[in-house]
């Protein structure tokens, strides 16, 4: 289902895809994609493949891998790109090359994978992950939230963000099905739509408590 869903979806979708690469490479630092290693099926790492959003020295400035709200980081058309999740399309080759699902635990990169509790860590990616899962529905504007939260990013991504997310990924180990899968992509496009829209509380009864988000 993978394969077929994305085939359809990419070959659908190149009408979209292409004016943005063309549009990348005009601007900003001309840089289309941007690749970074990230913990995958069984915590090997594998490469993600995303539109460039922001500029390609950004660990390296600011509040590193943590990104910010209206972080000076992202470039202009990063930011419609981001707000708009079109910046994961390119998430489709990976499913393609049996890298990704697309619904599962998002990928992290180590830093974040770190944070995990070790419980989570060794059973997080026993599926493959995903371009979409339960965890990017409920922090669909994470970004938002550490900025408002007026502290270290890093501290409050290591005590708030990561324990609750390891929790909604357990959650989702234990209710994987079909039936979900298909219900966390049509979340996925509705938060799209209406981003503080609360339905994935109604639609999923049995979430695991958030513990200061």
């Amino acid at each position: 289902m993978d394969i077929i869903i994305s085939l359809s979806a990419l070959l659908l979708l190149l009408p979209l895809i292409i004016p943005i690469m063309l549009i990348q490479k005009l601007t900003a630092e001309h840089k289309i994609f941007y690749l970074q290693d990230r913990i995958g099926y069984k915590n090997q790492k594998f490469q993600i493949l995303k539109f460039a959003t922001m500029l390609e020295n950004s660990p390296n400035m600011g509040s590193g891998t943590i990104t910010l709200r209206n972080d000076p980081r992202i470039t202009p058309l990063g930011k419609f790109l981001r707000r708009s999740k079109i910046n994961e399309l390119p998430q489709i080759i990976n499913v393609l090359k049996g890298e990704m699902s697309l619904v599962g635990p998002r990928p992290v990169d180590m830093s974040a994978f770190e944070k995990y509790t070790p419980d989570v860590q060794d059973v997080i990616y026993n599926v493959k992950p995903g371009i979409t899962g339960i965890g990017s529905i409920v922090f669909r504007d994470e970004e938002g939230l550490i900025s408002a939260s007026g502290g270290d990013p890093h501290l409050f991504m290591q005590r708030v963000i990561s324990p609750y997310k390891g929790a909604l990924e357990l959650w989702y180990q234990k209710n994987a099905s079909l039936r979900t899968d298909v219900t966390i992509m049509f979340l996925t496009a509705w938060v799209i739509v209406r981003p503080k829209s609360q339905m994935f509380k109604r639609v999923f009864t049995d979430l695991p408590e958030p513990s200061g988000v």
